[in-house]
Parts: C-alpha cells; sequence; structure tokens
C-alpha cells in the first residue's frame, strides 16, 4: 500500500508520511480518561479526533491496533504530583468506594462515547490491573540509575536525561505552564523537574488503593500507567500516540523520559495532539464546577451528534471555541443535510468512475494532516455533482464510515418524527395543499399562497420553503 497518509507530528513539529512497522501495521495508543467524573465535552473534542484518525488510517488501507488506558488509580490533581488525588476526591464527593467510582464513570463515559459514535479501541485497560507491570519497569529503572528513592517515594531523575523537553525548545519557565495547578515544592526532589514513579509516602494517609512493592506499601504515579500499559499490548515500539495538547507537558514528556530510559532505544515515532476546546471565558474544564457534559446537550436538545460535527467542521490542531448559538446553526445545518441525502433515490448502476473520483478526494483530504472541514465539504460537492443517486448513497455510506455521522439514516428518522401522529389522510391533505400553493406562487398569486400556508398552521402543520423543495412537520 502507497504510504501516503501524513499529519503534524508534535515530535518533531512538521507535517510526516506515517510508515508503519515491518509488519505493515499501525500501533495506536491513546490516553484515556480518569474516571472520576463525567468527561466534559472538552475532553471529548480529542477523542473524537483520534476516532477520526483511527477510522481514516482503516480506511485508507492500513491495519491498526489502539490501545487506551483508563486512569483508576494515582492521578493527583496537579501534573507535578501534587494536590488532592483525582479519584479519591470523587469517592468523597459520592460516599462510595473508589473502585465503585471508577466503574460508575468508565461506564458513563463509554456510553458517551457511542453517542457521539466514537468506536471502543481494540484494547482498554485499566490501571489497577498493571500494578505489577508499574514495579517492574520502576525496578530497572533504579537498576539503571534512572530513578531514586528519597522520602519513601521513587522519582524519576531528568538531570540523566540529555534532553528532557523533546517537545519544545522552549525555556524551563515557558514550560511550566503545563502545570495545571499550583505547585508545591516537594523537598524530596533532586531536580524540581523529577516526578514520582510510586508513592509509600504523601499527605494523602488514607488512600484508598494501595499495594506492596519493593518500596513499601504504596501507589503508582500517573505518568507511569501508560507506558506500561502500551508495552503490554503493543510492544516496545510504538507508531502513533494521541492526547490532547494539555498532556504535551509533563505527561508525555515524561512517558517518553521513563520509556526511553527503560528500553535504551526510540519509543514512538509520532505524536497527536488535539487543541482546546474553549468558551467565551476560555479553555473548558472540570476545575471551573459546572461544565458541559453530553448528557447536558441532550437535556437541552441537541443531537450529540451535531456536536461532533461541529468538531470536524474545524482543524484538530486549532482551538474551537463552543457556544449555544454556534450549535443551534450547527442543528441546523446537519438536518439540511441528512434530509437532502435521506430524498436521494439510489436506483441504477454504481457508476464507478465516479465513485473512484470523488474517493480520492476524501482519501486526499483525510492524508492531508487530517483535514476533516475537507471532508465534509467533498460530501456537499458531491451531492451537487453529476452522478446517479445510487453512486451518491454508495460513497455517502461508506465515507461516513469515517465521518460517522449517521448520514444515511439520520433524515429518514428526522422525517418520521416530523411526520409522527400524522395520519394517511392528513397527509394526503397537506401534500395536496403545497402544490396548491406551488401553482399560486407559480402564478403570482402570493394572498393565496399565504392563505394556504395559514391554513396549514390552523390544523398544527409548519411548512418551510426549502432549496430542495418544500418540507413540513406536525406543530
Amino acid at each position: 500500500m502507497e504510504n501516503k497518509f501524513r499529519f503534524y507530528n508534535t515530535l518533531t513539529r512538521k507535517v510526516e508520511t506515517v510508515i508503519p512497522n515491518e509488519e505493515g501495521k499501525i500501533a495506536m495508543y491513546t490516553c484515556g480518561p480518569t474516571v472520576y467524573h463525567f468527561a466534559h465535552i472538552g475532553n471529548l473534542r480529542s477523542y473524537i479526533m483520534e476516532d477520526v484518525l483511527e477510522k481514516s488510517l482503516r480506511f485508507v488501507g492500513y491495519d491498526v491496533k489502539r490501545v487506551m488506558n483508563i486512569t483508576d488509580v494515582g492521578h493527583l490533581s496537579s501534573d507535578a504530583d501534587t494536590g488532592e488525588d483525582k479519584m479519591l476526591k470523587g469517592a468523597k464527593r459520592e460516599h462510595k468506594t473508589v473502585m465503585e467510582v471508577a466503574q460508575f464513570y468508565t461506564d458513563a463515559f463509554f456510553s458517551d462515547c457511542a453517542k457521539l459514535n466514537i468506536k471502543t479501541p481494540d484494547v482498554v485497560e485499566p490501571a489497577t490491573n498493571c500494578i505489577d507491570s508499574f514495579i517492574h519497569m520502576i525496578e530497572v529503572l533504579i537498576e539503571k540509575d534512572y530513578a531514586y528513592l528519597a522520602g519513601g517515594n521513587v522519582y524519576f531523575d531528568t538531570s540523566k536525561l540529555k534532553d528532557y523537553y523533546v517537545f519544545s525548545s522552549q525555556s524551563e519557565k515557558e514550560l511550566l505552564v503545563g502545570v495545571r495547578d499550583d505547585v508545591q515544592e516537594d523537598e524530596n526532589k533532586k531536580n524540581k523537574n523529577d516526578f514520582v514513579l510510586w508513592f509509600t509516602k504523601s499527605k494523602f494517609e488514607d488512600q484508598a488503593l494501595k499495594w506492596d512493592s519493593p518500596w513499601g506499601v504504596g501507589y503508582p504515579g500517573w505518568h507511569i500507567e501508560c507506558s506500561c500499559i502500551s508495552m503490554k499490548h503493543l510492544g516496545e515500539y510504538m507508531d502513533i500516540h494521541c492526547g490532547g495538547v494539555d498532556n504535551i507537558f509533563p505527561h508525555h514528556t515524561n512517558e517518553i523520559a521513563q520509556s526511553e530510559s527503560y528500553l535504551g532505544h526510540k519509543w514512538c515515532n509520532y505524536w497527536f495532539h488535539v487543541h482546546h476546546l474553549n468558551d467565551q471565558s476560555g479553555k473548558m474544564s472540570k476545575s471551573k464546577g459546572d461544565f458541559l457534559t453530553v448528557s447536558l446537550l441532550q437535556e437541552k436538545g441537541y443531537d450529540p451528534i451535531v456536536y461532533r460535527m461541529f468538531c470536524l467542521q474545524s482543524h484538530y490542531r486549532k482551538p474551537l471555541e463552543f457556544s449555544y448559538e454556534v450549535l443551534d446553526n450547527m442543528t441546523s445545518t446537519y438536518q439540511k443535510l441528512v434530509k437532502r441525502i435521506a430524498a436521494l433515490k439510489p436506483e441504477g448502476e454504481i457508476e464507478q468512475d465516479k465513485y473512484d473520483e470523488y474517493r480520492t478526494k476524501f482519501e486526499d483530504a483525510l492524508c492531508n494532516d487530517l483535514n476533516t472541514s475537507m471532508a465534509l465539504t467533498i460530501i456537499y460537492d458531491l451531492l451537487k455533482a453529476d452522478m446517479n443517486d445510487a453512486t451518491k448513497v454508495k460513497a455517502i455510506g461508506d465515507f461516513d464510515a469515517v465521518l460517522s455521522l449517521n448520514l444515511l439514516t439520520a433524515g429518514k428518522a428526522l422525517a418520521e418524527e416530523e411526520t409522527a401522529g400524522v395520519d394517511a389522510e392528513l397527509e394526503a391533505f397537506v401534500l395536496a395543499k403545497i402544490e396548491e400553493r406551488k401553482a399560486a406562487k407559480k402564478a403570482k398569486d402570493f394572498a393565496k399562497a399565504d392563505a394556504i400556508r395559514d391554513e396549514l398552521k390552523e390544523k398544527g402543520i409548519e411548512i418551510k420553503d426549502t432549496r430542495e423543495g418544500v418540507v413540513w412537520k406536525k406543530l
């Protein structure tokens, strides 16, 4: 297969062609959720775009194995290994055990993913399944003199690396903006950038989950889990590692540090990062208190798939600003699109040459740094193209394997919803009135056309003129 898929590699800071491993496969890893609360729609933007990346790679012919972790232990509220344990915080808030909280929010996360048509990765592994792997990696890092014991905790020694800041040429001071909470100085550290691999001593003496280790009873640091879980399922070499831009420093920086020190060779070739979702007050985050979830969008009457389309209209490397006004506009755009597709009459043979022409255009958009906005534009171009409806329906159905916007089914469902409770007699009356109004407008008898519209409204029927013709629904 021709290697033509390209995207921006954060590690090299340029758009590069993805070259699969010797077996012709793509080993892909996604940083999964910390399951102490619902995912907000900002988190889910990253998962939507990672989903499109995986589906795009498969669409153009790559064999992909994708792995994701579930953080159910060890993630403190600051990336600098300080602050409150997020899982313990959730347990206290809800008066449940940590594992009850973890299971509830894991289920909620995958429920949200299903509503957004996000495919479940091939392997999903909770951190609590892999404690022995974490301990083994830490033992090896200590043996290789990349880690040290201080104050009861095990730390990674960043001073042993030639280039700790692999993702940036920025100064240490500039990179500290990646630390999300106020940092309290840990006096056990030899260097301020050292990070915890294993805790036995922390200010959380009531930490709920602890395990025996060579260094005492304790629990792992956050960064160690992604390294070990990826190696467990993908081996010593990884092709693509995904996450949000807020993972770049220090989480992904620390993953590279510990993984390559442990392995003794380069670990991952390509790094794919999705930018923030903002609202008018800035980046969305749970720390603000009230935050937008998929369920809240549904309660307000929005289809989660409209939010997915909203994300696809923008490039994954650009900040995206959310507002209800924008989502209202996107709802209208989406409904018009799927109704237009539903009106197609797929009769006749597939025009293979025209199908191939548009498939090539669609693939080129995906391969050009995952240009989902252009991919959507190609759907619109295809609808206007000189080809029969059967070819259009086949192309749209195939392309929607990547976009996952329910393009072939949503329009029919909308039409059924809008005409629910309409019997055959009323439907015949409405259609006859629409034709009568059409004739009146053609004769420039606009007073009669308006009177017909009012007559239908009195019977609880709303009509609307669109480029595709008159549509109607029961009020």
